[in-house]
């Protein structure tokens, strides 16, 4: 009898476990930028729950941040640049990217009154960038200044949220700054400043990627899958309907319904959106090519210092792919 009972009160505290395993919510990190729109649409459109999945969206302020929850188990899945991926990972953290999200397209927008029209012109000059060590810091030292015949310690290089950058560039605290977009849009709309350079018209590269922990990606495989098949879907709604994807995601970057513009007046923050959508390129895969400029950032990192192994060998970046989802899918 007691056996009996030992048996069911068992039984029923698995079953306990199992529900709240099945209710417990797949969370999934972003930055309020565009180049995560595809994490956002995914929400906004319902597409995580077409897919059965519940799903909580997470804002962090940073890429740094974000995989940090990643390696602590806070955060199941996250859209960001590899780089910080291949940073955790060359350290001993078990970390996946497992599916693409966004190239690389990052504008150096300059103040019409700081005399920059190319971007040697930044030499001695102070430029807003994301945080050190970020993919975009990465190419910007790495890429851009390189390719420019500059020296890192000759451009002062400010680390500051996308936000922050546009504020500093509007308040002539900066004389320039590197921006995602939609920053990127607005500061020439809000400001009188003007775009000098674009990379990802010279050098495109695969700047957002998904990525998990080794862990998350072996216990819960089917949800991982199932939060890529539904950013494909947001992806395709991108890309194919750009004003229809502004209107469930334009609140997150514009709080007020119009933006007061120099030269425009007041225009509906869905139409700045959606030339934004229309300005990028997202793709949920990650192709042999964009592998091998993954692999060639990975080389510059360690060039820079910010990569280093434990054997002194270049970091191999197929260590940390598992594209087994876009195989199974065959797409």
């Amino acid at each position: 009898m007691k056996l009996s009972r030992l048996i069911l009160a068992a039984a029923a505290a698995l079953a306990l476990t199992s529900q709240a395993f099945a209710a417990e919510k797949f969370k999934v990190g972003y930055i309020r930028v565009m180049d995560d729109a595809q994490a956002i649409v995914a929400q906004e459109a319902g597409l995580y729950k077409k897919h059965g999945l519940d799903v909580e969206l997470v804002e962090f302020k940073s890429g740094t941040d974000l995989i940090k929850a990643i390696v602590g188990g806070q955060l199941d899945t996250g859209v960001l640049g590899f780089t910080n991926a291949v940073a955790w990972a060359s350290k001993g953290a078990d970390l996946k990217v497992v599916g693409g999200a966004q190239h690389g397209y990052h504008a150096i927008i300059a103040r019409d009154d700081a005399g920059i029209n190319k971007v040697a012109d930044l030499k001695g000059k102070t430029l807003a960038s994301q945080a050190e060590g970020s993919t975009a810091d990465t190419v910007l030292k790495g890429v851009v200044l390189k390719n420019a015949g500059l020296k890192t310690d000759e451009v002062n290089v400010m680390g500051v949220s996308p936000q922050v950058a546009v504020q500093s560039l509007v308040g002539k605290r900066v004389d320039a700054a590197f921006l995602f977009e939609p920053q990127a849009s607005i500061a020439q709309l809000i400001a009188p400043v003007k775009q000098i350079y674009e990379i990802g018209e010279v050098w495109p590269f695969p700047c957002m990627v998904v990525i998990t922990s080794g862990d998350t990606l072996k216990n819960r495989r089917a949800e991982v899958w199932k939060s890529l098949d539904a950013q494909k879907d947001a992806i395709d709604l991108l890309q194919k309907k750009p004003a229809d994807a502004s209107k469930l995601i334009a609140g997150y970057f514009i709080s007020e319904p119009t933006l007061k513009t120099l030269k425009k007046g007041d225009v509906p923050r869905e139409e700045v959106i959606t030339a934004a959508i229309k300005s990028q390129t997202f793709s949920p895969l990650v192709t042999p090519k964009e592998e091998a400029r993954m692999q060639e950032i990975a080389n510059i990192m360690q060039e820079q210092g910010a990569l280093k192994t434990r054997d002194g060998k270049p970091f191999e970046v197929k260590s940390i792919l598992d594209l087994s989802w876009q195989k199974e899918r065959k797409l």
